[in-house]
């Protein structure tokens, strides 16, 4: 049972704003999510670092999902987390992608389903949500 925590919706992000993250990894963490999109259903990212998990040891996999129809995995080898830690990740949009601030390391996601906003945002696994904030 992977735990879920808050969900936010009506964020109404739009290109040029940015949602910050701040939160805690589990001591025993092998993976958690931050899902970002129009609703539970449209996922614009799907955002998975893995520590230890389906196989993937210290990466972050990256997907879109419309409906129940995921798209090709995008792998980020560069793995700024530590079990037990706090982080702090800044998910920036723009017209035709998404860019991921992490720690010492950035890159994008393309928008693969053109979402003009995003509404939605929710994290799961290990990781406890200690606060969101955008502008």
């Amino acid at each position: 049972h992977i735990p879920q925590g808050p969900v936010c919706t009506n964020l109404g992000l739009k290109p040029g704003q940015r949602l910050t993250v701040k939160g805690k990894i589990a001591p025993n963490a092998k993976s958690f999510v931050m899902n970002l999109g129009k609703d539970a259903t449209l996922l614009g990212l799907h955002f998975n670092p893995r520590f230890d998990a389906h196989g993937d040891v210290n990466t972050i996999v990256c997907n879109s999902k419309k409906v129940e129809e995921w798209g090709a995995e995008h792998r980020e080898t560069v793995f700024p987390f530590q079990k037990g830690g706090t982080v702090e990740i800044t998910f920036g949009v723009n017209q035709n992608d998404v860019t991921v601030h992490l720690p010492g390391h950035q890159f994008t996601f393309p928008n693969r389903l053109d979402l003009s906003v995003f509404d939605y945002f929710d994290t799961q696994g290990d990781f406890t949500l200690q606060s969101l904030s955008w502008e």
